[in-house]
């Protein structure tokens, strides 16, 4: 009796495995992303001068993008910013400040399925929109007047294409090893490699990027812990620097003076 109870609670927890893994890779992206989207014919209303563009990939899929400018006469280059997982350009738009007070004008893309981008929103999609960007960006700056700019997810973006491409610097803020690792946390049972539509192994692309890097993460962030952007030291130059901000969770960085003066040292 005792055998048959084993085997049933056996049978159970095999059955819970399953069920939690299938839909980890049904659902994942929902878990990932969070989009909102808008009209396209709507207008965004930012207290600071733009333009907005339009990145066309295929026949379905083109993704966003808003052009904060600052006057040709003071422009010292551009920061190309891929942002977190949540709404949409529009919500990211008051960090764009940080660069143009700096005279650095700002482009910022929306993902498939964020404010008025559409398409099919995939890894590979999403490196070539910023592929596309960058190209786009150097019609008009050179490879040292170009900024790469991750937040959150958007650093598994920003770390491959600045691994593919030259640029004057790439800054990080509240990056994540891998996608991998980072789940890797609370899901260690199940084969993640193969489950993940999503990889980001930001990690691999670490270590052919020649730019300068700075990566910034709050030591309280609760979203993606500290101790796994830390793993990112191992990989860093020289030059490269890894800014810890001390009681700084996933969203309030931006408040610390800290990051505020080394922004404002690397735009300078």
């Amino acid at each position: 009796m005792k055998k048959v109870v084993i085997v049933f609670y056996i049978k159970i927890a095999l059955l819970l495995y399953a069920l939690v893994g299938s839909l980890l890779f049904i659902f994942q992206d929902r878990l990932l992303f969070h989009p909102e989207a808008v009209s396209q014919n709507s207008s965004y209303q930012f207290n600071q001068p733009y333009q907005e563009s339009v990145i066309p990939l295929d026949a379905n899929t083109q993704f966003h993008v808003v052009h904060f400018i600052v006057p040709d006469s003071i422009r010292k280059g551009l920061v190309l910013y891929f942002h977190g997982n949540r709404k949409n350009i529009g919500h990211y738009a008051q960090f764009a400040t940080n660069f143009t007070k700096n005279n650095y004008e700002v482009w910022m893309i929306d993902y498939p399925g964020f404010g008025k981008s559409i398409g099919e929103l995939t890894e590979e999609n999403l490196y070539e929109g910023a592929l596309q960007l960058y190209m786009l960006a150097k019609l008009r700056f050179k490879p040292a007047e170009i900024i790469i700019y991750g937040k959150s997810i958007g650093t598994g973006i920003a770390t491959q294409l600045a691994s593919i491409r030259d640029c004057k610097h790439l800054i990080l803020e509240t990056p994540y090893y891998s996608m991998e690792t980072l789940l890797g946390r609370y899901l260690f049972m199940y084969p993640l490699n193969k489950l993940m539509h999503f990889k980001f192994p930001s990690n691999e692309y670490m270590q052919k990027v020649t730019a300068p890097v700075t990566i910034f993460h709050g030591t309280d962030d609760g979203v993606i812990a500290y101790s796994n952007a830390e793993r990112f030291t191992k990989h860093l130059k020289q030059v490269d620097e890894f800014v810890p901000i001390p009681e700084g969770n996933h969203t309030n960085l931006n408040n610390f003076k800290i990051m505020q003066d080394k922004l404002n040292s690397i735009l300078r």
